[in-house]
């Protein structure tokens, strides 16, 4: 009996467990390419790290949003430092993140910033949605569930 209940126990950690392996690191140019591949749902990339508060708070409702609805794909862009991977795996863990994230390791802002929005002034959270048809929306700032669920509507009006 004992055997069993630690057996249920390890495989509970191993499969729940995220590792710097899983996480992808890449660079804008990389990421730039996901951004142009074509997709028959609607994408929010939600520019976010570890030591941003608004970005926190904002998380799960994201999360909640994009379990529920099929019609959308959501990556969380981490903005952490990439020589420490391991806080970004920590942190997904701990909060139990589902969806994918992706560690941004390019520390030239100013070379990528205007390319995933002229608008944006490089504050985090920051959320590009990239529609169906390849045209793209830009939010700067924290959205609340009910912010988020009005804007996909929106996108999804256009669609139409």
């Amino acid at each position: 009996m004992k055997s069993n209940v630690l057996l249920i126990f390890v495989c509970f950690f191993v499969t729940n467990s995220y590792t710097k392996d899983e996480l992808r690191i890449v660079d804008f140019d990389e990421l730039e390419g996901e951004f142009k591949t074509p997709s028959d749902k609607i994408r929010i990339y939600n520019f976010w790290a570890t030591w941003c508060a608004p970005c926190i708070k904002e998380m799960p409702h994201f999360e909640k949003v994009n379990a529920e609805d099929p019609e959308l794909d959501l990556y969380f862009i981490s903005m952490d430092d990439g020589r420490k991977p391991e806080r970004v795996t920590g942190f997904i863990e701990k909060r139990s993140i589902k969806s994918p994230v992706i560690l941004l390791d390019d520390v030239d802002f100013d070379r990528w910033i205007d390319k995933v929005d002229p608008s944006w002034s490089g504050a985090i959270p920051a959320t590009l949605f990239i529609l169906p048809d390849g045209s793209k929306s830009f939010h700067e700032g924290e959205m609340d569930e009910s912010e988020l669920l009005e804007k996909i509507n929106q996108l999804k009006t256009k669609l139409r």
